[in-house]
């Protein structure tokens, strides 16, 4: 994009800091002169993780998620941690919520959460050689891991039964690096 067709910000102030997000307005400048304010949500980079086992099970996990109050099926994925490289936050996070450790790591590459108003990227991977490893963490009781045959990740996306974008999305890519998306 030409930078003359950009937005400018002008000024920004955070209005709210809390424990996971902060929130801020920026004042904008845009291309055709006009001034305007854009809320931003700003959060940390995350990873999302593809966790693959022996007989080719995709490993979910099924959290209950406050905000949209349910139980939901997603992939393992956290916050990448001040000074943590997205492959080291990778291990963590396996262990954290499914209690292994990845022999090999394949980056599947990654994308925004929520570009219109928020700053989350994330950073997908696919995990292989998966070797038992608990790292003790809070919150993680009440994680249940669902192991799901690769083949039935495609229909549980159709039928809503995986409803969240960045479990969607870390799966698109890695079936149909798989070939196995139609």
């Amino acid at each position: 994009m030409r930078e003359d067709a950009m937005e400018k910000q002008l000024s920004t102030t955070e209005v709210y800091a809390g424990r996971a997000i902060s929130i801020r307005v920026d004042e904008v400048r845009k291309p055709d002169g006009r001034t305007t304010t854009r809320d931003v949500v700003v959060h940390s980079d995350c990873v999302v993780v593809v966790p693959v086992d022996e007989d080719n099970n995709v490993l979910l996990v099924r959290q209950y998620r406050y905000p949209v109050s349910t139980l939901l099926l997603e992939l393992p994925a956290g916050g990448i941690e001040e000074g943590e490289e997205p492959v080291d936050c990778v291990r963590r996070e396996l262990q954290e919520e499914i209690g292994f450790m990845p022999g090999r790591i394949e980056t599947l590459g990654g994308f925004y959460s929520i570009p219109g108003y928020g700053t989350e990227y994330l950073y997908a991977y696919a995990v292989h050689d998966l070797k038992p490893s608990r790292l003790v963490a809070e919150d993680t009781d009440e994680i249940e891991v669902i192991k799901v045959p690769l083949q039935d990740i495609p229909e549980l996306i159709e039928s809503g039964k995986i409803c969240d974008a960045k479990s969607i999305a870390a799966l698109h890519i890695y079936l149909s690096r798989q070939k196995l998306l139609s």
